[in-house]
Order: C-alpha cells, then structure tokens, then sequence
C-alpha cells in the first residue's frame, strides 16, 4: 500500500442482515461482521521500538540471518570435532574468540582455541567443550571425549534465515514480537495508524461520576469502561460525553465524532423505542441495521454509517453493552485496525454451578475460577447488577441450544485476561 493513502469507505450496506430472520444468532451476526469489514486506517513508518501492540501494514521480513554466523553457546574451546572416547590432550591456538571481537585466524587441526559465549566460531573449529570440562596450563587443554561434532555451538540462521516471513500483515506485534525483528536488523516498519474510536453515551438519566446525581439520575458507568477497554486494545480513544434524548444534540456529538475518529461507539438508544433516538438517526441515513441477537445479556445492536463512518449502537446497560463489546466490537474493530479477526480465546473447565437453559439464545454468564479449577458464576444474572464484572474474571459462554449444567460438566469460559481486560 502506498503511504498516506486512506483505504475506502465502508459500503453504505454494510451491516445489512439478510431479512427473514427476526432473532440473528451470535454465530451469524459474527460471520456478517467478519465477511463485510475492512480496514478504515492509513498506513505510517515507524521504529520497531515503538511497535508493541501497533499492527503491520504488510509482511515483515528478516534482512539478515539469525544468529548471522556460527557461534559458540557456551565459554569453553573451540576445536574440530568429532572427539573420539578417551583422554585426550591438545595444543592451544593463542589468542580467543570473543563477542563482538572473533578470531581472525584459522585454527589448525589438532589445535584448540579459546571461545567464549555469543563468539564467532573460528575457521577450522565447528564444535565447543566447555571450559568446565577441562583443564589447562595455558598452552594446552586435557579433556576426556566423546565430544559430538557441533557440540555446545549455534549454527548461522538456525534460528531465522535472510529474507524469510518473519510476520504477516495484519499481525499484532507483542514484546517478543519486537526482539525478534531487532535480532533480525528490521529497524522501521509499515503499520497500520492507530484507529481513532470515539465513544458516546446517550440519555437525559445519565451524569458523570464526580457529579451531582439529582433524582432520577444515573452515573454514566458505560463511557469510562469502554474508553478503558478501547485503551487495552491499543486504540486511539476520543471521549465524546453524554448526549441527551434529544436528535439534534445527538447528532451533533455525532458529526464532531465523525469528523475526528474512525469509528463511533454509543451506549443507549439502540433499541426501537421512542426513545430511542440512535436507532432513528441511523435510519435517517440509510445504513441502520437494527441487529436483534438472540443473546443474554444484549440483544440490540444498532449499526450504521454516519458521515461514512461506522456506528457501533450498544445497549444502555453497563452488563450488556460490555459484553456485546467483547464479543462483537471487538473483533470488529480488529479487522477495521487492519489487524486479524480475533475469535475469543477459551479453555474447558468443569463448572461449579448448576443450571438449565432453553433453546434460542446464547447466554453469558459472569464468572471465575475457583481454587480447585471449577467454575463458579456471579450470584444474580440480572444485567442491573454491574458489580458482577467486577466480581467475574471471565465469562462462561453456554450454547444456543437447551441445555442442563451439572456441577463438573465441562463448559466454556473465556477470560478476561484473553479479552484484553
């Protein structure tokens, strides 16, 4: 991709459902997402200093050899092998071999010469003993074999090898992810820019923590815990405050968002209500898409374009809307970054609890591991009850089918450590 080009706009269309079906299962809305969104970011050069959690542009590839020449693993000698069994004793070479200052020689056969670790091996040597299996006088070493050829010494690019695929675009670097392309001599790389995500919450009930409650308000627990989450993920977050039930001052939240982020998240309104003022400003634009999923918590997804940016419309309560975050903006806003589509990461565990559930939803139930390995969930399923996510350290998904949990019967759960939490 050339730089500074910014890939096109979403299709107007884009989170149009197929019609027929009045309930969407999670499985279905997750597919449509990953089939019809693309990346909405521009691409900038940067160091591979500053890559941890930025997502590459194209493929990153090795411009060198890893190790780039023989080199011992160990401080011994360094001597032509193999050594037969016995005892054996074997002139020294003078001079060494040492990191960063290799023997500029070649060691005869039947010599030795001192190596120590991270040292090119010298020409005429291709195998290390150690120094602890000697013993020496400084003229000459006496060991004992066998000593296998290539004994206690990295062969060049047994690790990497120049011009390989370290990495593909869309890849996500990690710490590692860094040492890895410096050992490598990649010094600056294409990444994608980081996506801008604005965040809004909507409704005449809600007021900023720190503030006056007056009766028959809320504090607004949605916005600071989405930015907090899109922070984790390693976006570029825009606050865009509290909206009230009022169009015109939703839309105008909406156009300052538009104008400055890449994507907007809202909280509130995403249902069909006449209240619900999200919904019918989407509708207004010829995008809305008025997902109805058959999940618990959640349900509505209210998803359109503004500006030609997309909309994220989750439900106005904490539970649901940060469980509809996890499990589909932020997939989501993975492929939007430029990065890989991330399906949750998830373990079999025998569950603690009982429970029985009926066909057609996918349910979500707060959750934690307990000392001996078994899951529990949170006391109330009640979506009113916020200080379960708290309590929780993950999730257990259970299935759309009907289906009965027995204590030790083995179910999924997803962490909220793997969730970026």
């Amino acid at each position: 991709m050339t730089m500074g080009l910014i890939p096109p706009p979403l299709r107007n269309d884009c989170f149009a459902m197929p019609q027929g079906a009045h309930w969407t299962p999670v499985d279905t809305a997750l597919a449509h997402l990953r089939a019809n969104l693309q990346p909405v970011t521009g691409v900038e050069c940067v160091s591979v200093a500053e890559g941890k959690g930025r997502i590459l542009a194209g493929p990153a590839i090795a411009l060198r050899a890893h190790p780039p020449e023989p080199n011992s693993a160990v401080d011994g000698y360094a001597l032509k092998g193999p050594i037969s069994d016995g005892a054996h004793e074997m002139p020294l070479v003078a001079g060494r071999s040492a990191a960063g200052v290799p023997f500029a020689g070649s060691v005869p056969a039947g010599q030795a010469i001192r190596i120590l670790t991270g040292a090119v091996i010298p020409r005429g040597t291709d195998t290390v003993i150690l120094q602890e299996d000697v013993t020496t006088n400084g003229d000459a070493i006496a060991f004992h074999g066998p000593l296998k050829a290539g004994a206690n010494m990295r062969k060049a690019g047994e690790d990497l090898h120049k011009g390989q695929q370290i990495f593909a675009a869309r890849h996500q670097l990690t710490i590692g992810d860094i040492a890895t392309l410096s050992s490598v001599g990649v010094g600056m790389m294409n990444i994608r820019k980081r996506l801008r995500v604005g965040v809004l919450s909507t409704g005449d009930e809600l007021v900023n923590p720190g503030n006056i409650a007056r009766p028959g308000q809320i504090y607004d627990a949605n916005r600071p815990m989405l930015c907090a989450a899109l922070r984790s993920w390693g976006y570029a977050v825009t606050d865009l405050g509290i909206a009230p039930d009022n169009r015109e001052a939703i839309k105008r939240k909406l156009d300052a968002g538009a104008q400055d982020c890449d994507v907007i998240l809202t909280s509130g309104g995403a249902s069909a209500g006449e209240e619900d003022h999200m919904s019918a400003l989407l509708e207004n634009t010829g995008s809305l898409a008025l997902w109805r999923i058959a999940m618990k918590p959640g349900r509505p997804l209210a998803l359109g374009l503004w500006n030609t940016k997309p909309v994220f419309g989750l439900p106005g309560n904490p539970v649901a809307a940060c469980i509809c975050a996890l499990i589909f903006a932020k997939p989501a806003l993975s492929l939007m970054a430029g990065g890989a589509w991330q399906d949750p990461v998830s373990y079999q565990l025998p569950a603690g609890f009982t429970k029985s559930k009926k066909d057609g939803r996918r349910e979500y139930l707060r959750a934690r591991v307990t000392e001996d390995g078994t899951v529990e969930t949170f006391a109330s399923e009640g979506s009113g009850r916020v200080s379960g996510l708290s309590w929780a350290t993950g999730l257990v998904e259970l299935p759309d089918a009907a289906v009965t949990v027995a204590k030790g019967d083995l179910v999924r759960y997803l962490p909220f450590s793997n969730l970026g939490l």
